[in-house]
């Protein structure tokens, strides 16, 4: 039992299944996903890391900070995740969500919950959502305009 083990170690293991997924399914590409808000001074309000592979989108983490929320940045970080990740050959996107957390908003952008996992933690629900990113286009004047200012947070 090490939970701290050398991050070479953790490469390692990491590696061999990774080795594995790509031997069985054929996908080798792997692009991970950062996107970020930063304010004039280069400090960090929000951010959106994840990965694509296998023409899939995995957000895996979306925060921004509380003093800068309602204005439209978690919106415009995913808008611009997804067109990056359809850019890079992906169909559809996925993510984990908490009860206490957005679901709603996810739902509002277009995501369906496809699973849960209820009572984790006690007394909450942990969601499992995707969303087709091929047909999916923005619906609302704001989203439209969210979605073509996305182009100005692109990951690297």
């Amino acid at each position: 039992m090490d939970p701290f083990a050398p991050s070479g170690i953790k490469e390692f293991v990491q590696n061999g299944v990774d080795n594995h997924n790509i031997g069985v399914t054929g996908h080798s590409a792997y692009y991970p996903v950062g996107f970020y808000v930063m304010d004039a001074d280069g400090s960090v309000l929000g951010g959106l890391m994840g990965q694509i592979w296998a023409r899939w989108l995995h957000v895996g983490t979306l925060w921004v900070d509380e003093r800068v929320r309602g204005r439209g940045h978690a919106s415009r970080l995913m808008m611009a995740a997804e067109r990056y990740s359809i850019e890079k050959g992906c169909t559809d996107s996925f993510l984990e969500t908490f009860s206490f957390q957005a679901r709603p908003f996810y739902e509002k952008l277009g995501y369906r919950v496809f699973g849960t996992l209820d009572n984790y933690p006690e007394g909450h629900t942990y969601y499992y959502l995707t969303k087709h990113l091929v047909t999916s286009k923005p619906k609302s004047a704001r989203e439209k305009k969210s979605y073509k200012r996305s182009r100005v947070l692109r990951s690297g």
